[in-house]
């Protein structure tokens, strides 16, 4: 039988989430941002700008194209980890081996090495492709560690809002990158230096931090020892066919793609739209996240109440109203700064719900799967959650960048506008189709096996 995490190492699991939240921010949120600066931001010019194929561009195809990768090694992963009998564990085996190259890829995109524009970007492509991969192999297993780790749905509820609360404080401190090299600028560095020094920092304390969950829990005394009976594939299709967790991944997948979008062009609707300097996207985003950090408790208790799917049909319901506004900036009869304070207020509490809410349904899933089939794959369960997640990521990569350009080579207020509304969209169907997910059937479930 195994033991129950102690409350110190259950932080100690959670901190790694602290770790790779800060060390893959700069990837996910600021690509775009340092190969097409916005005015006033002075990058030397890496590579070609403006639309060079089918509409996109070569960051576009770049964050597309690797997150594409980055999907489709997910499923792979999973399966293998599920499958592996490393010494370490199958889940604390493939955290040791990735952590040092996810630390490395996190700035190395950064970093291109000439001014030759095809060189970089080729470098462009390689190191963020692997970059991928290799976060790929230490997300997933320490996603689907806690499905083990957490012994009961309310432990996993609980470990799933602690890392809630270590990804949004890694994501907080990510968000200071542009407050971080205004400060670097001001002690005597060149805008492109002091960028990548903070973004070399990210990678180093994260690191830091992902160690921590390798070296304090030992897998085999606090997780069951449990066997998957189904070959790879075979292990992916049964995931897909469990219809809750199907619904459930199709609205990610809306949620993801609209989210991601956003994401990348904060910058823009802070500078662009707004006319505000691009620190205070910084500022934005932290007034957000901490005041999400308010709703957490909250959150908790509602969702043994309500039940987790109405609470994210709220979420979805409050983001849908915050893009609807997004798209409205610089138009309202208000200031700027407190129009970018609005946004941030009313962000904050659907960041709560889709922060904890999702993983731990996931967990559920998988654990009401294995129970039902004697096949416990919660890798492959989060792996098919997190391929959804990144095709949503990797069609936003695709699709945003050329709308933030739309009818010029230039990010401009046409497009961003429009960029919020298809966000919006995004949402409504993501809450039409949570209407369909039968969450009942997987607690009944649960509860029926305990009993037994």
């Amino acid at each position: 039988m195994a033991e129950r995490l102690p409350l110190w190492k259950k932080w100690m699991y959670a901190l790694g989430q602290l770790g790779w939240s800060l060390t893959s921010f700069a990837i996910g949120n600021a690509v775009v941002y340092f190969y097409m600066p916005p005015d006033g931001v002075n990058f030397p010019q890496f590579i070609q700008k403006g639309i060079v194929f089918a509409g996109l561009t070569v960051v576009g195809l770049a964050l597309g194209t690797s997150r594409l990768f980055d999907a489709i090694t997910d499923p792979l992963v999973a399966t293998l980890s599920d499958r592996s009998k490393l010494k370490l564990g199958r889940r604390r085996g493939y955290l040791a081996i990735s952590v040092l190259p996810f630390a490395l890829l996190s700035f190395l995109p950064f970093l291109p090495p000439s001014n030759n524009y095809m060189i970089n970007t080729l470098w462009l492509f390689a190191t963020v492709i692997a970059f991928y991969w290799f976060m790929t192999m230490y997300v997933t297993p320490f996603f689907a560690w806690m499905s083990e780790l957490g012994h009961t749905p309310d432990e996993r509820l609980g470990l799933s809002t602690m890392i809630s609360v270590t990804w949004a404080v890694g994501y907080v401190i990510g968000t200071q990158i542009y407050l971080f090299q205004t400060i670097l600028e001001k002690a005597g560095f060149e805008p492109l230096r002091a960028f990548q020094t903070v973004t070399i920092a990210y990678g180093v304390v994260g690191f830091i931090f992902m160690l921590l969950p390798i070296i304090f829990i030992d897998e085999r005394k606090y997780c069951e020892a449990h066997t998957v009976n189904e070959g790879g594939l075979e292990a992916i299709k049964t995931a897909f066919k469990d219809k809750p967790f199907f619904i459930f991944v199709l609205q990610d997948l809306l949620y993801w793609v609209g989210l991601t979008g956003i994401s990348l062009g904060l910058v823009y609707y802070i500078t662009v739209l707004l006319k505000l300097p691009k620190e205070h996207a910084s500022q934005v985003q932290l007034i957000m996240f901490l005041l999400s950090f308010l709703f957490y408790a909250p959150v908790n208790i509602l969702a043994k109440k309500l039940g987790k799917k109405r609470l994210l049909m709220v979420g979805f319901i409050i983001f849908a109203i915050n893009f609807g506004f997004a798209s409205m900036l610089g138009k309202l009869a208000l200031s700027p700064v407190v129009q970018s304070y609005i946004v941030a207020v009313l962000a904050a509490i659907p960041l709560a719900i889709f922060g904890i809410l999702p993983n731990a349904m996931v967990a559920d899933i998988a654990e009401a799967h294995g129970k039902r089939t004697g096949n416990y794959k919660a890798a492959v369960f989060f792996g098919a959650r997190t391929f959804m997640q990144k095709m949503g990521q990797t069609v936003a990569g695709f699709i945003f960048p050329s709308l933030f350009i739309l009818g010029s080579n230039e990010v401009n207020e046409v497009g961003l506008r429009i960029s919020a509304i298809v966000s919006l969209a995004l949402m409504v169907l993501g809450y039409v189709l949570l209407l369909f997910y039968d969450e009942k059937f997987i607690l009944k479930h649960l509860q029926t096996v305990t009993e037994e």
